[in-house]
């Protein structure tokens, strides 16, 4: 429960920093890697205390390739959140990541039967539904971008099946992908002032850290990715495999209806029924497993 709360608070925190310009996005993605890398680490080390000689071995762990895939998480995340309500922007990002896995898993000799395959077609049909243009539809840039996040953490998630050790292994990987959102502030700082358009990254005067919404993106790291993905890690061993995939269902309820408390958001009638479309699919095909 605690885990599901920190993977919804995540979309809420973000949305909380990135509504209305209050933190700009690549600021939001270097300060919640570097938090998330220091709470992880702290947590390593904690773990690892009295083991002398061997105190960061662990940072060998994890590798390139999934800190890339977690970069590219991080950062479309961010700009994505800057226009996406949480609601539907948990949404997107969970129907991406599980199709996403599936179909890897398909591509890898993974085979579904009928009621998977059915379950499949509903969700990616609830996604496809969701993005039709019309009143209610969400933004196209900010929706492609979100997909694209959700796929990037399906990658990351595949690559990091079999590992000894989740949470060390993400710890190398936070520790790694942090350098990559600098590289990115630094693309940032060196922009043209008249660099323009709605799909842009930023101009230098967008930067904005004198704001509130810095503690968010602090907390957003550190707390609910940080002490969240050590409190999942934690919990996976005495869970199934079917039974971990489905209570993640609840994440974007659980972001919905904080959206609404929260943040003043409403539920339209398209995400409602995309919503029910999409995890109904992931159910099917979960309860197939």
């Amino acid at each position: 429960m605690l885990a599901m709360l920190a993977f919804a608070g995540n979309s809420v925190i973000g949305r909380l920093a990135l509504r209305d310009g209050a933190l700009d996005a690549t600021s939001f993605t270097v300060l919640r890697l570097l938090a998330g890398a220091v709470v992880l680490t702290a947590l390593v080390g904690l773990r690892s205390s009295g083991r002398r000689g061997r105190a960061f071995a662990w940072i060998r762990q994890g590798g390139w390739m999934p800190a890339l895939a977690l970069f590219i998480y991080a950062i479309t995340f961010s700009f994505a959140y800057r226009n996406l309500t949480a609601a539907t922007g948990a949404l997107l990002l969970f129907g991406a990541v599980q199709v996403s896995m599936i179909l890897i898993g398909l591509r890898r000799g993974e085979r579904l039967r009928p009621v998977a395959v059915a379950g499949f077609l509903l969700a990616v049909a609830g996604l496809i539904a969701l993005l039709l243009p019309g009143l209610a539809a969400p933004p196209v840039v900010p929706a492609a971008l979100m997909l694209i996040s959700g796929t990037a953490w399906g990658v990351y998630s595949i690559l990091g099946r079999g590992v000894a050790d989740p949470l060390v292994a993400t710890a190398a990987n936070f520790l790694r992908a942090f350098p990559l959102s600098v590289l990115i502030l630094m693309v940032v700082l060196v922009a043209p002032a008249d660099f323009s358009g709605d799909t842009r990254f930023l101009r230098i005067s967008d930067l904005n850290w004198n704001s509130f919404a810095t503690v968010y993106a602090i907390l957003s790291g550190g707390l609910t990715s940080g002490l969240g993905y050590a409190i999942w890690y934690a919990a996976l061993p005495g869970l199934k495999s079917a039974q971990a995939a489905s209570v993640q269902l609840s994440v974007p309820v659980i972001t919905a209806l904080a959206g609404v408390v929260l943040l003043g958001e409403a539920i339209s009638l398209r995400l409602l029924i995309c919503s029910v479309v999409i995890l109904g699919g992931i159910g099917l095909i979960i309860s197939d497993r």
